[in-house]
């Protein structure tokens, strides 16, 4: 009996665990890895279900006409109608025609193999990837305030040691269970946790101090905590004065958030801001971290920015044991981005505009750098672009279910059934699959072999447990045999290893150098943190000890200024919708919505309202509601809970059909990141009658 040492396929803390075949069977068995120490959540542990679901798409499917079903075919028919029709679109309408769009689950390997496919074979500038809807406010957020974007800086085992932790906008242990064995070490050794949510969740729970902001008003909260800061003299001016630049331009912003008026703005009392205010200011060592609440706003970014001022202003950066980071979501959200499947990077974190960078990714690839197309559309605009003048016209997805997780969900399923060609590589029949002309199965994650990069930027080796079933391809040596057939095949190595190897070089010199990586080094050492430009150095598992990434070494405040969501309650839609996730669910929900023990725990999708809010709308417990926006209606069951605000409403994205909760979602973006407003908009509930008149 052999164990195979892998990773768990969901989320980015990338729990180590073993797969064992037992009776024919393939099973999970728990893994002392560094993140996780053995622990995994439900999903971890039931994930080797799905290797053997019967659901499994095992042959290409091609519709010949819109209307038609989907049929089987072979694959030499699929993969030739899939190469002549985007051939002869892009002849017809020209290389921008084309769009890829990728997902966050794929390995760096598929990751950097789809960018490299989309701006050499089919000469576009539109991939982008479901990565966007998860780190990009907080990646953009990074890069302009450290120079640089991980995720985490530091290893995730760093927040034990922390005096203080702050988290805003998450709740991992819905999302990521094991990681909080690091927030109960940190409060057994008389640590404090204060927790920024909506909602009192388990993670809430737990924490010191529990600051419950209306939604959208996250910049108001950050700012207020820093005006106490100031006036109290809680600030580390040698720090400010060493090691950062900009904090001048910032005093003026936070003078204006004295407590009474954070207060009005945010909903949270402005004695418990001070309160926060003091915990951060009084410790040696605090972690600040902020998650997709924070981020996936209009204005996630300036967000984002205003959580990482109060750590720089309180010296809480740049040291061991203190820091502000990301908690990413996706299981390689990092990697996916890093080496070329965001709209406007090159592997290493290269920028397509800067001409250095082209030239030097260009000559690993082997072509001119003028060649290369510029940066692209992002992930929402790319969706919803199709349809209009110069749109999309053909459209490949690989790992990513779009029809259910973008934004404005209802707008971004018209567009795809506008599409010339859709072509969709998965596992599974998602509900972007089903509106496809082409899908073609691939394997599944414990049958390839690569690397994904996990949240503290710790690179670390997926491995195959199993084959897949006969004639399925790995994401990658799909990517490969696509642009063998549109006339490159030199340049699509079908081995993943030596894809690596490629995107080693292609990362060397880079803000995400993986120079000094392999898959055995990996392996040996158990992850190893980039950046690593040479097998001599140790990797880096803490960044910015000694310096910032920018020039002159100093880090940047932002004077960001607060402005409110891009949609207000109204008389109309009086409340506050926001979305999130459940510990049972992933993502779209299109792999753990077929697990039996993940179904039974959360079947359907579901609102959660406050006592108040049900009595003043005679809605009773699981009762049907019907929530709307203005972008749509969605009817689900009600959870009456006083653990979220009066004045706010939660849904849980997971769920496709009628409980989809990104039919109501609203697509304004930021102008930075592009990241669509999911966390805020205006809604509505009232109670679904039955004929009888009751609900």
């Amino acid at each position: 009996m052999t164990a195979t040492p892998t990773h768990c396929p969901y989320c980015a803390l990338q729990c180590g665990m073993y797969l064992v075949e037992r009776n024919g069977a393939v099973q999970v068995e728990a893994r002392q890895f560094p993140t996780n120490k053995g622990g995994l959540c439900r999903k971890g542990w039931t994930s080797a279900e799905l290797l053997a679901h019967p659901d499994r798409l095992t042959v290409p499917l091609l519709r010949t006409q819109k209307d038609a079903p989907l049929q089987q075919v072979s694959w030499p028919h699929a993969l030739d109608f899939l190469v002549k029709r985007l051939q002869h679109i892009q002849q017809e309408y020209g290389p921008e025609s084309a769009g890829v769009f990728g997902g966050g689950g794929l390995t760096n390997e598929s990751a950097y193999l789809l960018g490299k496919f989309a701006r050499v074979a089919l000469r576009t500038p539109h991939i982008d990837y479901n990565g966007r809807y998860c780190m990009s406010s907080a990646a953009a957020a990074a890069n302009r305030a450290f120079g640089l974007d991980r995720g985490m800086p530091f290893p995730v085992a760093d927040i034990a040691e922390a005096e203080v932790v702050l988290l805003a906008g998450g709740n991992p242990a819905a999302a990521m269970p094991p990681i909080m064995q690091y927030f109960e070490q940190q409060k057994a050794r008389g640590g404090t946790l204060i927790v920024c949510d909506p909602r009192r969740t388990a993670t809430a729970a737990m924490a010191t101090l529990h600051l419950q902001p209306v939604p959208g008003t996250d910049m108001a909260l950050a700012y207020g905590i820093l005006h106490i800061a100031s006036r109290e003299n809680l600030l580390d001016h040698a720090f400010i004065r060493e090691r950062t630049s900009g904090f001048e331009e910032l005093r003026a912003q936070i003078a204006a958030f004295w407590p009474e008026r954070s207060e009005r703005i945010t909903g949270v009392p402005a004695a418990q801001i001070q309160q926060a205010a003091r915990m951060l200011g009084h410790a040696e060592r605090a972690i600040l971290l902020t998650a997709r609440g924070v981020e996936q706003q209009s204005k996630g970014v300036d967000n984002a920015l205003a959580f990482i001022n109060v750590a720089l202003a309180l010296g809480h950066a740049g040291k061991t044991g203190s820091g502000w980071g990301c908690i990413t979501g996706q299981g390689n959200g990092q990697g996916g981005r890093e080496h070329g499947q965001k709209a406007d990077q090159l592997p290493g974190y290269r920028s397509l505009a800067n001409p250095k960078h082209r030239a030097e990714v260009a000559a690993v690839w082997g072509i001119d750098p003028d060649a290369l197309p510029g940066p692209g559309l992002s992930a929402q605009e790319l969706l919803e672009g199709i349809g209009e003048e110069g749109g999309i016209k053909a459209l490949l997805v690989i790992g990513s279910n779009p029809a259910v997780s973008a934004a404005s969900a209802g707008v971004v399923q018209k567009r795809l059934e506008q599409l010339n060609l859709l072509a969709v590589a998965d596992f599974f029949l998602s509900e972007t699959a089903q509106k496809a002309d082409v899908v073609l199965p691939v394997a599944q994650w414990a049958e390839m072999e690569g690397t994904m990069t996990n949240l503290e930027g710790r690179v670390i080796r997926r491995r195959r447990a199993l084959p897949p079933p006969p004639g399925i391809p790995a994401d990658a040596a799909l990517i490969a045999e696509l642009a063998e057939r549109m006339g490159f095949r030199a340049q699509f190595p079908k081995d993943a290893e030596a894809v690596f190897e490629e995107l080693c070089r292609a990362s060397a010199g880079g803000l995400a150098d993986y120079a000094g990586l392999s898959w055995k080094r990996i392996e040996r050492e158990e992850g190893v943190f980039w950046p690593c430009p040479a097998p001599s150095h140790p990797g880096t598992p803490r960044l910015f000890l000694d310096r910032f990434a920018h020039p002159d070494g100093r880090a940047k405040f932002h004077a960001v200024r607060y402005r409110p969501a891009a949609e207000e309650p109204c008389s109309l839609y009086p409340l506050y919708l926001t979305t999130g996730r459940i510990m049972a669910q992933y993502q779209s929900g299109v792999q753990t919505r077929r697990v039996r023990t993940l179904h039974d725990m959360a079947p359907e999708a579901f609102v959660e309202l406050h006592p108040q809010l049900a009595q003043q709308h005679g809605i009773p417990e699981g009762g049907q509601v019907r929530v709307s926006t203005r972008r749509g209606t969605i009817e689900v069951k009600a959870r009456i809970t006083t653990d979220i605000r009066p004045d706010t409403l939660f849904i849980p994205f997971h769920f496709a059909g009628k409980g989809c909760a990104n039919l109501l979602t609203n697509s304004a973006l930021d102008p930075i990141s592009k990241m669509p407003e999911f966390k805020v908009c205006a809604a509505r509930i009232e109670a679904v009658l039955t004929p009888a008149g009751q609900n």
